[in-house]
């Protein structure tokens, strides 16, 4: 490791990808990128999981401004605190803890509250180069056990080698009905898809499929018996859906 390599870190990286470093510092970065591929690769991820964050989140800028915020009074009351809290907490990173645990203008208890949070999951970890999951397909079975133990009931994550993807692991999520699983697939380009599963203990039959997106994300979700899915990725609607339509009929064949 030279000298100039010693000297970058990590927040060194961030504020690259923020834009915040001083010109001189930046150029130093970017020489250590130049000469660093791998931390490129991480770098490149950084901004990508940025840009799927803004499509998602800059249409809240939109929103109307609480009444509680345009009227203050001379000491705050506690729900204005409270909302400065929330807004200073989603700036300085916290914005999928919240999010996924239901604090979702949209009503998360509706399905495009579920999809929306599917949405988030997956903007948040497809783009990572060194975690992208807990636990690996190398330890599937455990994967599965684990995350049906948590979920409270047995799981079969599909398998999707014909249609070109390929299960890379799988994680565990904060819903606001519960524990929810994540399981992460991609393709030889490098693309990919997540299936967010959540239990729905109080529905009944099967529904059709349905779509929205968020930004760039695209997201099929359905319900099933007992439970909820939602598969998301960056890919024309169609494409989407063929993957939706085999992984339905491989969980219920």
């Amino acid at each position: 490791m030279t000298h100039q390599s010693a000297t970058i870190v990590e927040e060194d990286l961030h504020a690259y990808v923020d834009g915040l470093l001083p010109e001189t510092r930046r150029a130093e970065v970017e020489s250590f990128l130049a000469a660093n591929p791998k931390e490129t690769e991480r770098v490149r991820a950084y901004q990508k999981q940025k840009e799927a964050l803004r499509a998602l989140f800059d249409p809240i800028l939109d929103e109307p401004i609480p009444p509680e915020l345009l009227h203050p009074q001379r000491r705050w009351s506690w729900p204005v605190l409270r909302y400065a809290a929330i807004v200073a907490w989603i700036t300085l990173g916290g914005t999928l803890g919240w999010l996924l645990r239901g604090a979702d203008s949209r009503k998360p208890d509706e399905p495009n509250g579920f999809a929306r949070q599917a949405a988030i999951a997956h903007a948040v970890y497809s783009p990572e180069v060194r975690h992208p999951v807990e636990v690996g397909r190398d330890q599937e079975d455990h994967l599965v056990a684990w995350l049906s133990k948590r979920v409270g009931a047995p799981l079969k994550p599909p398998h999707l080698s014909q249609l070109g993807f390929e299960l890379v692991g799988g994680r565990l999520l904060p819903g606001n009905r519960g524990p929810v699983a994540q399981f992460m697939y991609q393709d030889e380009k490098g693309q990919r898809l997540t299936l967010y599963v959540r239990m729905d203990p109080g529905t009944k039959g099967e529904t059709a499929f349905r779509y929205t997106h968020e930004g760039n994300v695209g997201v099929f979700y359905w319900l099933d018996g007992p439970f909820g899915y939602a598969l998301s990725g960056e890919m024309k609607k169609e494409e989407l859906l063929r993957v939706a339509n085999a992984i339905y009929h491989q969980l219920n064949p």
